[in-house]
């Protein structure tokens, strides 16, 4: 008997029937499907009895490569129904295709991603022939509607665009290895049939190779003894398969395709149709009985109109967006093209495509296996009184407390859905010892089980994962300090003191090449911190971290001393940067190499420099005084007191010093008062933003303490805190003051005041 091969379009629910009745009628020997050749060992496994959709996740990582893919399946999915229908026929079931992890697969994080960029040619010819907008919309066209002569029109479509596409290196060893099963499976069946399931792009290619070559079976590829790898079933979902939610492949709207699967075109769009005004009418969209005779009507137009037997799905929703939508849109409708759902659709709209995507969510049969993460994960919880969820406070200076925590962190690194802190240290150096958060138990969807499925390619426990999550973070951050830092942090969060210690190794090997202040201080930043006070977090007095502390601080002096530049708005970053070498250089001194004359010299210098920006002399200034400089702050401010530079200067020196104008002893605060008060209203119209953003140093008390003080100056009496509460903003006021005096020069100039009092 010869072997039949059926070539499909993944999710499709015409090619899942063809399939599903072609296996019924044949009842072949073999069944052979693209899909992953080393799962085939756990076939078994796939089919106990899953309400899909579901996935089968797969995982590598090797010291190059980290790779991660889905294979997904849907109830009218052909694949998916091949399976069954083989299994019901009592045929032997294979999968053909290349493990997930091979290199073929290196750029594509989903096995079932259609082929269609690389006919595009083809099919965009053919959109144009047929008057449609895009390929979702001649598929349903050209197969979905109408079933007629439907294997006879499948090949002529795959050959056409098989044609005119040349397939690249990945498809063909993909295709050849594919072929070997095939000639195997011919060779094994006795004369029996052997069915092939496999996207349309590879049936002509396939047919012409398992003509010829070798009939034993080719054997499955493992990962290299210095790789791990391997693949387990995931719940999935209608969201995760949707194109309008960015999925690589596919036919969009998959509640759409599940109803048209089981109840045909016309259930499809009736159901669908109730569907649709259930969810405006729960959103408070008004819905009458004449829209939806009118809906129906259109609907029917068009369907007549493009020459269809029975509503297609955009025939459904062009009726409903003409009869549902009075008004005009500003975008095109979603359908009209592939992708996401752009933002600001009309609500009306993006309530019709939730409606066709639908939120069904698969559920694993209770026998599935699971990775050993998943197990170790509900023990921790369960071991750690964590599995009840709820609000929970953990004290990080307690045993248990610090274990409760460093679970949690861990299942946050993994990115586990339910798991949220409130609050907590937010630094190394931060003085919060305690956490909050909020751990949901409900687990909606099944989305914290796939996730915990998808994260045991990680490692068999919490700490193993968590680790390994850490060390790939790590390694995408290549020379990125802030990402770095960040890594850094939670890795000392999370425990995982081999994290740190390579982490900080990255960040010392990279601080000599970087030129990005802002990153620089925040990596300094985090780094002191946890040098200087993680006691808790095991941390302190770290050599390695010592290290870095170093030459972050004499690596962002040195950047600083060469930014030249005019007037510009404060920098805060780099301001950052700059208060981070402060703290470097006043608490590690004495137990660091960090050179504090040193320091005080490149402060004074850029401090003087006139082509310097304003709030890097400003910086430099309070940098110089953080230090021990004596110089008088009150020339220092007479200095900047343009009203273009007041400001931003000011900014620099609150960032590094702003200790300078809450001494009661000094005389910077009474300099700021004469200085602001002379302003003209245009100049301080000009001064305002700047100083605005520069107060923003002092946190609420110290503003309080200020007020104090200038009403103090001024014998008055009165609430500090009320003048810290204008009843207008104060840039308004600031603008209308400047517009009456431009007014009363005007009429100055006029000579219209002369009546005025």
């Amino acid at each position: 008997m010869a072997v039949t091969f059926i070539g499909v379009r993944h999710h499709s629910p015409a090619c899942a029937r063809l399939v599903r009745d072609t296996i019924a009628r044949l009842r072949p020997a073999y069944v052979l499907v693209e899909g992953p050749a080393d799962v085939n060992g756990r076939l078994d496994e796939l089919l106990l009895g899953h309400a899909p959709p579901i996935a089968i996740y797969s995982f590598y990582r090797d010291g190059e490569r980290v790779h991660s893919s889905w294979s997904p399946f849907c109830d009218y999915s052909p694949e998916w129904t091949a399976l069954n229908a083989g299994r019901a026929a009592g045929a032997e079931l294979r999968f053909i295709d290349l493990p997930a992890w091979h290199p073929a697969f290196a750029e594509r994080g989903n096995r079932y991603a259609d082929a269609e960029r690389r006919y595009a040619d083809a099919t965009e010819r053919l959109c144009r022939e047929f008057a449609v907008d895009n390929t979702d919309v001649l598929w349903d066209h050209l197969f979905e509607i109408d079933a007629d002569h439907l294997p006879a029109r499948l090949d002529a479509y795959f050959d056409l665009v098989r044609g005119e596409a040349e397939p690249g290196p990945d498809d063909s060893a993909r295709e050849a290895y594919m072929a070997a099963w095939v000639r195997a499976a011919h060779a094994d069946a006795d004369d029996r049939p052997v069915v092939v399931v496999t996207g349309g792009f590879h049936k002509p290619a396939l047919e012409a190779l398992a003509r010829t070559g070798g009939t034993g079976w080719p054997e499955v590829p493992a990962p290299g003894a210095d790789a791990m790898g391997g693949s387990f079933l995931v719940p999935y979902s209608f969201r995760r398969l949707d194109a309008f939610t960015g999925y690589q492949s596919g036919m969009p709207s998959p509640e759409y395709y599940q109803r048209l699967w089981e109840d045909g075109p016309d259930g499809a769009a009736a159901a669908l149709t109730e569907r649709v005004v259930t969810r405006l009418r729960e959103r408070r969209q008004v819905v009458s009985t004449a829209d939806l005779i009118a809906a129906r009507t259109l609907t029917e137009g068009l369907t007549r109109l493009r020459g269809h037997r029975s509503p297609a799905r955009t025939d459904l929703l062009d009726g409903l967006v003409s009869a549902l939508v009075g008004e005009d849109l500003d975008q095109r409708l979603p359908w009209t093209a592939r992708g996401p759902l752009a933002p600001g659709a009309h609500p009306a709209v993006a309530e019709m495509v939730a409606a066709l995507s639908g939120d069904r969510v698969g559920r694993l049969h209770p026998g599935t296996p699971a990775p050993p993460l998943v197990h170790d994960a509900a023990a921790e919880l369960e071991r750690l009184g964590l599995a009840a969820g709820g609000r929970i406070a953990v004290k990080l200076t307690t045993a248990r407390g610090l274990e409760r925590s460093r679970a949690l962190h861990r299942l946050r690194v993994l990115g586990i859905p339910g798991v949220a802190r409130e609050s907590g240290p937010a630094t190394g150096a931060d003085p919060v010892l305690e956490e909050v958060w909020h751990l949901d138990p409900s687990d909606p969807g099944g989305a914290r089980l796939a996730a915990l499925i998808e994260a045991g390619a990680y490692g068999p426990t919490l700490g193993d994962a968590a680790a390994a999550a850490l060390d790939e973070r790590t390694a995408a951050a290549g020379d990125d300090m802030e990402r770095l830092a960040e890594s850094l942090f939670d890795a000392a969060l999370c425990g995982c003191a081999g994290q740190s210690g390579r982490i900080a190794a990255s960040l010392a090997a990279g601080v000599a090449g970087a030129s990005d202040l802002g990153a620089l201080g925040r990596a300094l930043d985090v780094v002191l911190g946890l040098w200087r006070h993680d006691h808790v977090l095991g941390t302190a007095r770290s050599p390695l971290f010592g290290t870095v502390i170093e030459e972050c601080t004499q690596r962002i002096l040195w950047l600083a001393e060469g930014i030249r530049g005019g007037p510009a708005p404060a920098d805060r970053a780099r301001l950052r940067a700059l208060a981070a070498a402060r703290d470097a250089l006043l608490h590690a001194a004495g137990t660091l190499r960090v050179d504090r004359d040193a320091a005080l010299g490149v402060a004074r210098r850029v401090a003087a420099a006139p082509d310097v920006p304003p709030d890097l002399r400003g910086a430099g200034f309070g940098l110089a005084r953080a230090l021990g400089d004596t110089a008088d702050p009150a020339r220092a401010v007479r200095g900047a007191a343009g009203p273009r530079v007041f400001g931003d200067w000011l900014a620099g020196l609150f960032a590094l010093a702003r200790q300078e104008v809450l001494d009661p002893g000094g005389t910077v605060l009474a300099v700021l008062d004469e200085m602001v008060g002379a302003l003209t209203d245009e100049d301080f119209l000009i001064a305002l933003p700047a100083l605005r953003q520069a107060f923003e140093y002092f946190p609420p008390r110290e503003r309080e303490t200020i007020a104090e003080r200038l009403l103090a100056r001024r014998g008055l009496r009165g609430s500090a805190r009320s003048l810290l509460r204008a009843p207008r903003d104060p840039l308004v006021i600031a603008e209308a003051r400047a517009l009456e005096e431009r007014v009363d020069r005007a009429l100055d100039a006029a000579g219209l005041t002369g009546g005025r009092p």
